[in-house]
């Protein structure tokens, strides 16, 4: 298996946040893939992907419609991805992706997340290139053969196919997504859900001490709802 393999495993193991704050998060998603491409999610792919996203996280449908109507008001702000990146006690790497309606907040609770725990705010592209920037895809396991599935999807960049309790997940470059969500709707392959995840390249193992020192800034900076996901180089 590779690191993706892993990675995902140790994503899994760690306590995800309440529900509630998923939620917050797609729905943050749908206004941002509204305002890109149209409440339709038949002609907008983006918006696709997130319903499906919102599906795969037990989101009411009530909810989807609703936050899909809230976002193709024009009335309703729009909200800017932002990336920031730092380092954190014991020199662990950290990347943060938020999305925000308002840049100055956001920036003033980050940096102080960082200074609270002894950890410092960078510049950008100072932990970034650390990452690899990946996609990935669940599909259902039922009816597919892994390894033919692997190689058929090569072509379009797939660089790791594995199974878990929930399906099939596929993992291949950031860049290499479009391709691929095009080719499982061509093939009527249903998507269970997808998104982007970064990888870290190298990843440094601490102690219990240290590791406590990582998770209390890792917890601060995922309770702000201007955050997104959150990921760091510290072993797991």
């Amino acid at each position: 298996m590779g690191r993706a393999f892993e990675f995902r495993k140790a994503r899994k193991m760690k306590r995800w946040s309440a529900m509630a704050k998923t939620f917050t998060r797609i729905g943050k998603d749908i206004v941002m893939a509204v305002k890109e491409g149209g409440p339709n999610p038949d002609t907008n792919s983006r918006l696709r992907a997130v319903i499906q996203n919102a599906k795969a996280a037990n989101m009411p449908k009530d909810n989807i419609e609703r936050a899909i109507k809230k976002a193709s008001d024009k009335n309703t702000e729009d909200y800017k991805e932002v990336l920031f990146e730092g380092y954190g006690p014991h020199g662990i790497a950290i990347l943060v992706e938020t999305a925000t309606d308002n840049n100055n907040r956001t920036v003033a609770n980050v940096r102080s997340y960082f200074n609270k725990c002894d950890g410092s705010l960078g510049t950008q592209g100072s932990v970034e290139f650390m990452f690899d920037h990946t996609c990935n895809f669940r599909i259902p396991a039922e009816g597919q053969d892994v390894e033919e599935l692997e190689l058929e999807f090569i072509d379009f960049g797939v660089e790791e196919v594995f199974v878990d309790d929930d399906g099939i997940l596929l993992y291949a470059p950031f860049e290499s997504y479009g391709a691929i969500q095009k080719e499982l709707e061509s093939r009527e392959i249903e998507i269970l859900s997808s998104g982007f995840e970064r990888i870290p390249q190298v990843t440094k193992p601490l102690d219990e001490e240290q590791t406590a020192d990582i998770e209390k800034l890792l917890e601060k900076l995922e309770e702000d709802d201007d955050v997104q996901n959150v990921y760091h180089t510290m072993a797991e």
